[in-house]
C-alpha cells in the first residue's frame, strides 16, 4: 500500500511529518507502508497498482487518464471526492480501469457512507450498545459486501444501492450480534429478534410502508 496526502508520498523520509509525529497519524503510516519508499506525487503512487482509492478533492482533473493507464491489468478506480469525482468514470475506463466507483448516486458503484451508516446505528440502537468497535464496524462492512449477491455481483454493481431495502436490515442485525458477542449489548437478542426490531423501527420511519 502507497498512501498520499497533499505533499505526495507519504515514505520515511517525510521528515515533515516525523516533525509532527506526536500530533497527526501520517508519520505512522509512513513507517508502516510504502515498503518500496516510492517518492512522488499520485502518478508515481499508482503506477502498477492494482487498486486506487481516491478521496481527496473534488474534480475532475485531480487524476489524470494517463496514470490510471499505468495501472495493472484490470485495475479498480474509486474516485470518492463529491461532488466531482477526481476522474470522471469514463475516462477513467477508457483509459483502462476495469471497475469504476464514486461518491455519486448518478454513476454506478456508488462508495458512500449512507450505504453503511443507518443499519449500523440501527444495530446500535436495538442492542443498546454501549460502544461501537471496530469489529462491529467490520461485520457491518462484511454483511455489505456479502449483500451485493441480492442483486448480483457485476462489474457495474459491486455494492448495493441506496435504495435496497434490505441492506439496512442486514447490517443492523450483522451489527447487533457483534455488539452482543463483544459483551456490549444491554438488550440482547436473537439474529431473528435483531431484524423484527430493525424492520419495526424502519417500517415507523417510512410512515408505515415496508
Amino acid at each position: 500500500m502507497v498512501a498520499c496526502d497533499a505533499h505526495g508520498t507519504l515514505h520515511r523520509r517525510r521528515h515533515d511529518l516525523e516533525a509532527q509525529a506526536p500530533i497527526v497519524p501520517q508519520w505512522a503510516i509512513c513507517q508502516e507502508s510504502n515498503a518500496e519508499n516510492i517518492t512522488g506525487g499520485t502518478a508515481a503512487a499508482i503506477r502498477g497498482a492494482d487498486i486506487l482509492i481516491a478521496f481527496s478533492h473534488p474534480g475532475p482533473g485531480v487524476i489524470q487518464p494517463d496514470w490510471i493507464a499505468t495501472m495493472a491489468k484490470d485495475a479498480i478506480v474509486i474516485a470518492g471526492a463529491n461532488p466531482v469525482p477526481e476522474i470522471w468514470p469514463k475516462q477513467a475506463l477508457s483509459a483502462g480501469a476495469r471497475i469504476v466507483g464514486t461518491g455519486r448516486s448518478d454513476f454506478p458503484n456508488q462508495v458512500n457512507n449512507a450505504l453503511a451508516f443507518p443499519g449500523i446505528f440501527r444495530g446500535v440502537l436495538d442492542a443498546q450498545a454501549s460502544a461501537i468497535t471496530d469489529a462491529m464496524a467490520v461485520a457491518a462492512a462484511l454483511e455489505l459486501a456479502r449483500s451485493t449477491e441480492i442483486q448480483g455481483l457485476r462489474e457495474d454493481h459491486i455494492l448495493p444501492a441506496l435504495d435496497e431495502r434490505e441492506v439496512p436490515l442486514r447490517l443492523a442485525v450483522a451489527t447487533a450480534l457483534a455488539a452482543q458477542e463483544a459483551g456490549l449489548a444491554r438488550r440482547p437478542g436473537t439474529a431473528e429478534e435483531f431484524r423484527a426490531r430493525a424492520q419495526a423501527a424502519l417500517k415507523n420511519m417510512r410512515g408505515g410502508v415496508d
